[in-house]
């Protein structure tokens, strides 16, 4: 049996959406894999009754506790031991559910996934990954997108192995296509940082480089299929779809498969990665449908043994 845990009280609409979400989760999960729900019973089982739907159709971890967005993440983590994410986490890291999904506090998740499950070895630092849309209709894995504002070559490199071993084990990618997002398509082109990234990529070996890759381009699908770039670039363009998305849907433009692929709601989650077990966080704004598909991604990656894969690429590289 496969558990999908999930903070029922993250979230801005929680617990309603959450319940929600997970209720139509149901019907797209895997026969052998569960949801357990973290968070207030009494809250949660008048909303499976409103839905229809049996109170034994879940797993429920009574809570008694939530982590607000405004709490002190790393403070709210220790003194509110008996929250949702808080309780979550702790069943994740002794591995009573196999996956962590929440669209509450960013940063009390970033807090759990780094000191309950923390870091795989070898990693030197976690991030944050997220697919855009592309003409070609196969999704592009970019990261990171706003976890490391700041980083060194060497840690765009591990970025680069990270994002190839997620898109061939989750998006069923073989032999994903691996890029660094630059100035030009040209080796001399870019800042030191690219120079040097570049560099690294190019003798790695582990993944099938393409070189350096336009803006241009990304949402072409033609190039690449994993985009590498710092947390600053990659949150700026994620922040940027989001926005043309939104444009567009005032224009009256958004009624296509490219433009409704980046509604945000389609996507879900974004998965935590370079860590020791699976950990997606939504956004704070999630819908029901928004949950159903952050719970999807976190079986998605659980199912695929990312974390495991991961683990044995980095001992590999030890």
């Amino acid at each position: 049996m496969l558990k999908i845990g999930v903070d029922a009280m993250g979230g801005d609409f929680a617990p309603e959406a959450a319940v929600k979400g997970a209720v139509l989760a149901l019907g797209s999960l895997a026969p052998e894999s569960r949801i357990v729900l973290f968070g207030d019973r009494t809250r949660i089982e008048p909303l499976l009754a409103a839905e229809g739907c049996p109170a034994d159709r879940f797993d429920i971890v009574h809570t008694t506790e939530v982590i607000e967005m405004g709490d002190h993440p790393a403070k709210a983590f220790q003194s509110k031991s008996d929250s949702s994410i808080t309780v979550g986490f702790g069943h994740l890291a002794r591995g009573a559910v196999q996956g962590f999904a929440s669209a509450g506090s960013t940063g009390a998740m970033m807090v759990g996934s780094m000191y309950a499950v923390k870091p795989i070895e070898g990693v030197i630092r976690p991030t944050i990954s997220s697919t855009v849309p592309t003409l070609s209709g196969r999704p592009v894995v970019l990261l990171d997108v706003g976890l490391n504002v700041d980083c060194k070559p060497e840690v765009l490199e591990q970025y680069a192995l990270i994002g190839s071993i997620y898109a061939e084990a989750v998006l069923g990618v073989a032999r994903p296509r691996v890029a660094l997002l630059n100035i030009g398509e040209e080796e001399a082109k870019g800042n030191a940082q690219t120079k040097a990234a570049h560099e690294l990529m190019k003798q790695s070996g582990r993944y099938d480089f393409a070189g350096n890759i336009e803006a241009s381009h990304l949402f072409a699908g033609d190039v690449a299929d994993v985009v590498v770039c710092d947390g600053f670039v990659g949150n700026t363009v994620l922040k940027l779809v989001e926005g043309l998305y939104r444009i567009n849907g005032k224009l009256g433009c958004a009624d296509n498969r490219f433009w409704s692929s980046m509604n945000y709601e389609n996507v879900g989650g974004t998965p935590v990665l370079g860590v020791n077990a699976p950990v997606v966080i939504g956004h704070g704004c999630s819908t029901p449908l928004a949950i159903k598909n952050m719970i999807l991604t976190t079986e998605q990656c659980a199912r695929a043994d990312l974390s495991g894969r991961l683990r044995r690429a980095f001992q590999h590289e030890n």
